[in-house]
Order: structure tokens, then C-alpha cells, then sequence
């Protein structure tokens, strides 16, 4: 039977070995899976359905903000997502509650809140810093769109977002150029856009305000 397994999404080297240090000390029944970026954790996750928890950092290479957040909770919703940012901004904590994480742990945290935040999760809970920050319709709005893109449709945006011709998309990901057309005229219609300049404006503003 396959172990239990966490996986640990963070592009910075010691701080990902620091974090993996604290899980296998307070959490020792768990394997650690590591990944340090978007796409790699994209293939951890479809490598690995053992995966119990993922603990994402949002400024990874190949990540718009809350974009992986969003693409993780869309493609595998039972896979609860703990944010793990340097960005502590109430706003931020807010937006990563909306966009259906499962919690939020700043990286200034001991060792000790991690461990406990964490185990709300893995016990079913929620575990999120206090914050007074509102709840935005306009998030919640756009959280709404973009659930509605499968999997494929919210990788064909991605390569939008980055101003790459469908041409380009299809190599990128290995489609036809006339399935990257289909792709691009429902992800449109989706997100209620009339560009593709419109529809990257949309993906921007999954980016926090601040720097994470």
C-alpha cells in the first residue's frame, strides 16, 4: 500500500529543506514529495495520488499569483491546499481563503504553528491568521469563471497570459493547433472576455498587490 504523502511546493531550495526538516519531525507516518514549480508540481501531482496535502508557495516559476492555488483546488478539489507566503498582507490572506485554500501559514512562523496549522488541515479544519481584510464579490466572481475551464482550458489561459500564439500553445503543450482554437474560444466564452488581451488582464489579477 502506497505511504501517505505530502508535498511541498516552494522554488526556494532552503526553505523548502527547512520546511521538509519540520514535517518529518512532527509528522514522521508521511512521506515528503518536493516540487519548485508550477510545472512540477503539476507532474507530482498527477505521479502521485497518494497526495494528502499540498503546502504551496504562490511565487513559483510558472505561477501567476494565485493561479497554481486555483489550478490544484480545480483539478484535484479533494486535495486541500495550504498556502505558505512571505507575503503576510491581510488582502492576501483573504484572496487565498476565497480561492478555496484550506489554509494560510506566513513564512515567519515558528516551527510550532506550522506543525499545529498544518495538523488542522490534515485533521479537516480550517487554519487561516486572523485577519480583517473583506471578502471581495469581485474575487469571488472571478473564482466562479475560472472554475468552470477543465483542466486543459486553465493550461491553454496560462500560455495566453504569457502572450504565447496558439501556435506556440500547441507545442507547449503538445495539442493540435486547431484543439488550441477550440481551447481558446471556450475560455473566452467561460471568463465572459472578448479578447485574449482581456482574458490576460483577467489572469493578472490573480497577482497579490505586493510582492510574495
Amino acid at each position: 500500500m502506497t505511504d501517505s504523502t505530502l508535498l511541498v511546493a516552494d522554488d526556494h531550495p532552503l526553505f523548502r529543506a527547512a520546511l521538509i526538516q519540520v514535517l518529518h519531525e512532527r509528522f514522521p507516518q508521511f512521506r515528503t514529495l518536493e516540487a519548485a514549480s508550477a510545472q512540477t508540481l503539476g507532474a507530482a501531482l498527477k505521479e502521485h495520488p497518494e497526495i494528502e496535502l499540498v503546502l504551496l508557495d504562490l511565487a513559483m516559476p510558472g505561477a501567476r499569483g494565485f493561479s497554481s492555488l486555483l489550478h490544484v483546488r480545480g483539478e484535484y478539489p479533494e486535495i486541500p491546499v495550504v498556502v505558505i507566503s512571505s507575503n503576510e498582507h491581510p488582502r492576501v490572506i483573504r484572496r487565498a481563503q476565497q480561492f478555496g485554500a484550506a489554509g494560510f501559514i506566513p513564512k515567519s512562523s515558528s516551527a510550532d504553528d506550522m506543525a499545529a496549522a498544518i495538523q488542522n488541515v490534515l485533521d479537516g479544519d480550517l487554519s487561516f491568521p486572523h485577519t480583517d481584510a473583506e471578502t471581495s464579490q469581485a474575487d469571488a466572481d472571478l473564482a466562479a469563471r475560472l472554475a468552470q475551464l477543465t483542466p486543459q482550458q486553465f493550461r491553454v489561459l496560462m500560455c495566453l497570459a504569457d502572450g504565447l500564439l496558439n501556435k506556440q500553445i500547441a507545442h507547449e503543450l503538445g495539442l493540435a493547433e486547431n484543439t488550441v482554437k477550440v481551447h481558446v474560444t471556450a475560455i473566452l466564452k467561460k471568463l465572459e472576455c472578448y479578447s485574449r488581451t482581456q482574458a490576460a488582464v483577467l489572469v493578472k489579477s490573480l497577482e497579490p498587490e505586493s510582492g510574495v
